[in-house]
């Protein structure tokens, strides 16, 4: 009897210990997560999304860029829009990064971007109306500007 307590409480300490170990590498390294048009898994809209999805963070992957984009109203996410970096204004230059905003309004991508050299964006609609940004940007975290200081990103 005795071992048998002994053999339960042995395999609930591994189990335990398993189950810590898994929590701490979940946190401790970089998901790849990829907003794509349609899907419907991401949340807080407008927030600034990099103050969890980075090292330490406790969201899933570390952006490298990540916003929200809205209709032009300003109030209603814009679904299934996408964002394109180029390294010269107006779609000139190299087109660096696509990035697809999913069904609930949101980009973002745990991909590594190079934004040292500044990069210039630019937003399309499901209709093919499209918005360029004509300042250099040397972050993706969108929501930290736009909503904020500046107009939210928006297209019609």
């Amino acid at each position: 009897m005795r071992t048998k307590n002994l053999s339960v409480l042995i395999f609930i300490m591994i189990v335990a210990i398993s189950l810590v170990s898994c929590e701490e590498e979940e946190f401790g390294e970089n998901e790849t997560v990829i907003s794509r048009h349609n899907e419907f898994e991401s949340h807080k809209n407008g927030e600034d999304c990099m103050n969890c999805h980075i090292s330490g963070g406790s969201g899933e992957g570390w952006f490298a860029a990540a916003g929200s984009v809205y209709d032009s109203l300003k109030t209603t996410p814009y679904a299934n829009a996408t964002i394109r970096l180029y390294t010269g204004p107006n779609e000139t230059g190299v087109l660096i990064k696509t990035i697809e905003v999913d069904g609930k309004g949101n980009l973002f991508t745990s991909e590594n971007i190079d934004f040292n050299n500044g990069l210039y964006a630019t937003v399309t609609g499901t209709t093919g109306s499209m918005k360029n940004m004509n300042s250099i940007i040397k972050t993706g975290q969108c929501n930290s500007c736009h909503g904020e200081s500046i107009d939210r990103i928006w297209i019609n």
